[in-house]
């Protein structure tokens, strides 16, 4: 039975695999002919004798030779030259384009405004593989202008010397829907219970271990928040949840659990550990002071209860960058 069982999963496994093949080559063609279609249009209509009038005509006459066919009315086509004109000159973009969708093509023109931007969120699409509902939500929850923020505050010697940083400054976790007054206990459990968004918000290479995750050291018993285990890091990852401003103390009660874990939990093909203490508010210098002495990779974090203001974080990052404003 256990032999036709590792059998049928095999079989389900080579089925699956390829449907996922056909699914993304389709994708591709079909990208790969809006591009054309995009790059036709944009060299018409550059030229002065061709107007508004021209697309309309161009949809009728594809309605007459494929009736009842979708996607190709006037609104489709100009879609389709700003989506060539967004990213023929973009030798970095332009070889990635093919790897997602059209519907998050559409979101990303819509939601971004620098080529810097679309990049972003052209690889995030292909590394996550995120649906429509997903990408949305990172744009709206500013997961651009978070990154790149955090890119720029000073890291702990410790965690530059990761060969990546997957971690943000802040966190938005909304989809919690927390009570009035909520404690720490609140804060987990919804984390818990909302898993999947969660995720979604730290990323796909996080995988959940346990909560509450028990550690004994000289016959007394402590807990991690949460345990997670990062394939991309290769190490188990220790979240610490407060539900205040951040504390000093906060660090040295981290080491510690970091390293019960690199002694008694990590295997020996694993990387050393890593935190991430995530509090309602933090106060930088207090960090800067509180890390500077601690040689344990770790991260202190802020996390909103509400979607940020996109135009706030964009005037930051312009201001850190020194880069013009964009007019709308």
């Amino acid at each position: 039975m256990k032999k036709e069982l590792a059998l049928s999963n095999e079989i389900i496994k080579i089925i699956q695999d390829s449907k996922n093949n056909v699914l993304r080559k389709v994708n591709e063609e079909l990208i790969k002919m809006y591009w054309l279609i995009g790059k036709l249009l944009s060299k018409r209509l550059a030229k002065a004798s061709f107007g508004d009038s021209y697309i309309d005509s161009v949809a009728e006459e594809i309605q007459k030779a494929f009736p009842g066919i979708k996607g190709f009315n006037r609104r489709s086509l100009y879609r389709m030259k700003q989506f060539y004109e967004t990213y023929s000159d973009d030798k970095f973009v332009s070889p990635l384009v093919t790897q997602i969708n059209w519907t998050n093509h559409l979101i990303i023109m819509a939601g971004c405004k620098t080529p810097e931007e679309r990049k972003f969120y052209i690889n995030l699409c292909i590394k996550e593989n995120y649906s429509k509902r997903q990408l949305e939500r990172q744009i709206d929850s500013c997961y651009y202008e978070r990154y790149m923020l955090s890119k720029e505050k000073l890291l702990p010697e410790p965690v530059k010397n990761l060969k990546q940083n997957p971690f943000l400054d802040s966190y938005v976790i909304e989809f919690l829907n927390l009570p009035s007054n909520f404690k720490e206990s609140d804060l987990k459990k919804g984390i818990i219970q909302n898993m999947k968004n969660f995720i979604l918000e730290v990323g796909r290479d996080f995988t959940f271990i346990d909560e509450e995750f028990k550690i004994q050291v000289g016959g007394e018993d402590y807990k991690i928040d949460l345990l997670f285990f990062h394939r991309g890091l290769r190490c188990l990852v220790a979240l610490e949840l407060k539900i205040g401003k951040f504390k000093p103390e906060y660090v040295s009660k981290m080491d510690f659990y970091l390293e019960a874990l690199d002694r008694q939990i990590k295997k020996e093909n694993e990387n050393p550990s890593v935190g991430l203490i995530l509090c309602a508010s933090k106060d930088d210098e207090i960090v800067e002071y509180s890390m500077s002495r601690t040689m344990s990779p770790m991260m202190i974090a802020e996390y909103k209860l509400k979607l940020p203001n996109k135009e706030i974080l964009q005037k930051k990052l312009q201001e850190l960058l020194s880069l013009p404003l964009l007019e709308e």
